[in-house]
């Protein structure tokens, strides 16, 4: 994971006959370019895979571009567009009529591509309740250098489309429109702001090669300092189990086999981005990193279609609950 642990608007700018070429290119690449573990609430245990973990090197992309082409520009994979001076993170996308149109749902995409080029700011200690914590992580990579911080921002805009077809309005943490960051406890903190009926942190875990699966962290209780979970742990709950049973049917990906107990579920109390959430809020480790087998899945845009659907199903399935 990488985390505390992001999919495409519908506004692009127009564009003319002129740049149909590059358009048609550019559909032959796959997700974005970066480099990520982890969760980003802090450095990860060496005993426990998880959300925090340091970043390995990589080389290039699998589109073969170098590692970061994507992580200093500040653009967007779908195209640059702009909000009028105020970000999706900012404002929130809203979707025009729908069903759920009235939610309000957080994303938080793990970690940022530009996280690795301000080491120093992301290492200060924040506070997360009940101990102080690294403001952010770089995340993980795949062994062939492609990000988690590229894939947590490809997914969740793709499954921002869907949840705005929804009628949802959704907020985003970041959207690559950031140098760094945000830190863990500001990220929980937008989706308060929000007053998010659901809110998930997306990432991607870097456990060792042969752990394989997928699996939801859920927030254990905790009533200290400025972090109180109590009232969030039943729904937060619901949430997860919500979202175990879709991704299974979605993506066809099995929950986790090392961690869990096989279920996808697991219970923390260590990460900010949790135990500072006053909303429902989860995070999903969509597959690990390191291992050939999932990472030949994380790095397929196909894919990471099918946890767009999965994601989107899940948190609909909990929102009409």
């Amino acid at each position: 994971m990488s985390n505390g642990s992001t999919p495409p608007t519908s506004r692009r700018p127009a564009r003319t006959l002129l740049v149909v070429p590059a358009a048609l290119a550019a559909l032959c690449c796959a997700g974005c370019g970066a480099v990520g573990n982890g969760n980003g609430d802090g450095a990860a245990s060496p005993a426990r895979p998880g959300p925090e973990r340091p970043a390995a090197a990589g080389s290039h992309t699998p589109d073969g571009r170098p590692t970061g082409q994507d992580e200093t520009d500040g653009k967007h994979s779908d195209g640059d567009r702009s909000n009028g001076g105020k970000s999706d993170r900012d404002k929130g996308d809203e979707g025009r009529g729908g069903p759920l149109r009235g939610k309000v749902v957080l994303i938080d995409p793990g970690h940022n591509p530009g996280n690795r080029h301000h080491t120093a700011e992301i290492a200060r200690k924040v506070d997360v309740g009940n101990a102080r914590k690294e403001c952010d992580t770089t995340g993980t990579s795949t062994n062939s250098g492609y990000a988690e911080a590229s894939f947590t921002l490809d997914v969740a805009r793709r499954a921002r489309t869907l949840l705005q077809k929804e009628g949802v309005k959704v907020v985003f943490t970041q959207d690559g429109d950031r140098p760094y960051g945000p830190c863990v406890d500001e990220r929980a903190e937008i989706g308060n702001d929000a007053h998010a009926d659901a809110a998930l942190s997306i990432h991607a875990d870097g456990a060792g090669a042969g752990n394989r699966g997928f699996h939801v962290i859920r927030p254990g209780v905790v009533h200290s300092g400025g972090a109180d979970t109590r009232k969030i742990t039943g729904p937060s709950r619901d949430l997860a189990d919500h979202l175990v049973g879709r991704f299974v049917a979605a993506t066809g990906s099995a929950p986790a086999n090392y961690i869990g107990n096989g279920k996808g579920l697991d219970t923390r109390t260590d990460l900010g981005g949790l135990n500072l959430s006053r909303v429902p809020k989860v995070f999903l480790e969509c597959g690990n990193m390191r291992d050939a087998q999932d990472a030949a899945r994380l790095t397929d845009p196909a894919w990471r279609q099918k946890a767009a659907v999965g994601i989107t199903e899940g948190i609909t399935g909990f929102l009409r609950n």
